[in-house]
């Protein structure tokens, strides 16, 4: 079940939508508070399969990451140190094998929070802190 976001008409019906435990969350907290409050570190990615190799050698729980395509300037990621080519693979010993994991993570209990991201470097492992500031319109 889902609550449909887009249609696109010419297209023999296909539609987006929104699962209905998001929709859920979201329209309780747009009740309550009047915004949704999200988590924001500053990267743009895409999944990734990790290389057999550093899933082994590091004794990685996941098979993919999230690539690093480019880093917000001023953002939590930059001053953490994250660089664009890394692969981020964990969230506070959280698993993170893809985007939508990671935006699962990043929720208002983060926001303000010191975290540890773990990414891998080229064939590094490295954990880094963090501090996820509030999504806003302008990051």
């Amino acid at each position: 079940m889902g609550v449909n976001t887009a249609i696109i008409p010419s297209a023999q019906g296909i539609c987006f939508a929104v699962g209905i435990d998001t929709a859920t969350y979201v329209a309780g907290r747009l009740i309550k508070d009047g915004k949704i409050r999200r988590g924001y570190i500053g990267v743009a990615g895409q999944n990734v399969p990790l290389n057999r190799r550093i899933v082994r050698g590091h004794n990685l729980s996941v098979e993919s990451g999230i690539f690093v395509v480019s880093v917000e300037p001023g953002s939590p990621a930059l001053q953490a140190g994250v660089r664009d080519g890394d692969i981020l693979v964990a969230f506070d010993g959280q698993p993170v094998p893809n985007i939508d994991s990671l935006h699962r993570i990043l929720t208002e209990n983060r926001v303000g929070a010191p975290s540890t991201i773990t990414l891998i470097r080229g064939t590094d492992k490295a954990d880094l802190r963090i501090v996820p500031v509030e999504h806003s319109r302008d990051n």
